[in-house]
């Protein structure tokens, strides 16, 4: 019997400004993100969300790279959150905006939908 897996391995979100979005997402999600050093050769910057690699979920990173710019992408990153609502407070006092608050999406519980600090569109979804 093949073996189902989460179909979100990881997750890369495009910054300008990495001190300033690692501040916001530290913020708004209560989580420590930490560097990680790229290869020699490359001018990417990149920090990591801590991650529990037997817990269920993706982790990702936030990346500052040359070519590639963030917000207006058709790309939403969701958070897994218990009740979105209460990262949704923090998202502007963080430096964020917030573009839809929470709302229900029936038998699948509540999503925000929020702007960082870099105008990247990212979700927030809670059961509650």
């Amino acid at each position: 019997m093949k073996k189902i897996t989460n179909p979100v391995g990881w997750f890369e979100i495009y910054v300008r400004d990495l001190e300033r979005a690692k501040k916001f997402y530290e913020k708004v999600f209560e989580r420590e993100l930490y560097e990680i050093p790229a290869p020699d050769d490359s001018d990417i910057k990149m920090v990591v969300f801590e991650m529990d690699e037997d817990a269920p979920n993706a982790s990702g990173a936030l990346v500052k790279m040359e070519g590639m710019e963030p917000g207006g992408n058709s790309t939403i990153v969701y958070f897994s959150s218990y009740d979105c609502e209460i990262e949704q407070k923090r998202v502007e006092v963080a430096g964020g905006k917030i573009l839809k608050p929470k709302f229900s999406i029936g038998e699948y519980g509540f999503i925000s939908l929020v702007l960082d600090t870099e105008e990247n569109c990212i979700g927030i979804h809670s059961l509650k």
